[in-house]
């Protein structure tokens, strides 16, 4: 397939949704011909990027996050802005496609002109984001969307990844009794910039509320990320659309504090450094496991580190050796 890069290019600039839809799968892919035009097409985009806000959405299974993100997101819609919702969902071993398929799930959002949902498969990628996610998030700043929001796949230890690429990291928790505080990986928590209790409503709203507690008195403990910003603790509830004007005030409040420390725009120069030696890794790893010489010795290393013949360490040092001696 041939792509007009410059044509494309400026149709996302024109805010047509046909042609955001087509360069996100373009630069989702794999091939080497379309990772090359997928290249073109950003390094046309990039100029425009970098003026929206950038959520990271997260939280363990069952807290409502679409949910959630349908709530917000017709909420900030009413306050004028345009949100871009990058739902990473699991993926299917057969199709090879997105599972939960988040506009099935963000119904009444993904009917609004002023939104636009993509799901996307994470594939084998860690935390909890597609590989490309990254270079998605810039296309849909290129399409005019002032407001991105990146919902990940769940919450653990390999979900962090989205933190790397957002201003501002949001983690989603359930009402729950004061034993299950150690249910949430200290690491997570130390990256929340805001920490939402959902789901206080009905019969939860007690339970809501000494979560909410919990987690501020934990909060205490442990050490600011950021000079401007202290995380703090809000309870909503996504069904009801209760405490949507609380989080926008403090994602607001998060953008002015910390664009006025200059700390919005360190973060974001460290994330861009981070990214290329990310992509780098990445890179490299594809090429070596293309290589034909090296892949042929691969498998026979691999069977003798198994055996314990040798180690890790001196398999691949000799990978290595044997890929560059033959380039």
């Amino acid at each position: 397939m041939t792509v007009d890069v410059a044509a494309l290019a400026e149709r996302v600039l024109a805010g047509d949704r046909r042609a955001l839809a087509r360069s996100i799968t373009l630069v989702e892919s794999d091939r080497a011909d379309h990772r090359r035009s997928a290249e073109a097409l950003l390094d046309r985009l990039l100029p425009v990027t970098g003026k929206s806000i950038r959520l990271g959405i997260s939280g363990p299974p069952g807290v409502g996050k679409s949910t959630f993100i349908e709530a917000f997101g017709q909420f900030v819609i009413d306050q004028g802005r345009r949100p871009a919702v990058l739902a990473v969902d699991p993926t299917s071993r057969v199709s090879g496609g997105s599972i939960l398929g988040d506009k099935t799930r963000m119904a009444e959002l993904s009917r609004r002109p002023e939104a636009f949902i993509r799901p996307s498969p994470a594939g084998m990628a860690l935390g909890g984001v597609a590989r490309r996610t990254r270079e998605a998030l810039l296309v849909c700043e290129a399409a005019g969307f002032d407001l991105i929001i990146v919902e990940t796949v769940g919450v653990g230890q390999s979900e962090t990844t989205v933190a790397e690429m957002v201003d501002m990291f949001l983690l989603l928790l359930l009402p729950s009794g004061g034993d299950d505080l150690q249910g949430i990986k200290r690491g997570i928590m130390e990256l929340a910039d805001l920490v939402i209790v959902n789901k206080a409503d009905g019969d939860l709203a007690a339970a809501a509320r000494r979560t909410a507690a919990d987690y501020a008195n934990a909060l205490r403990l442990m050490h600011p990320m950021h000079r401007a910003w202290t995380t703090e603790v809000v309870q909503a509830s996504a069904l009801q659309g209760t405490g949507m004007p609380e989080i926008w005030d403090k994602v607001i409040g998060f953008e002015r504090q910390m664009s006025a420390s200059g700390e919005l725009t360190a973060r974001r120069r460290e994330q861009a450094r981070s990214w290329l030696w990310r992509e780098l890794s990445d890179s490299l790893l594809e090429s070596l496991k293309a290589h034909p010489g090296v892949a042929e010795r691969l498998a026979m290393l691999e069977a003798r580190v198994v055996a314990g013949k040798t180690t890790p360490g001196a398999a691949a040092r000799e990978l290595l050796a044997q890929f560059f001696k033959a380039d």
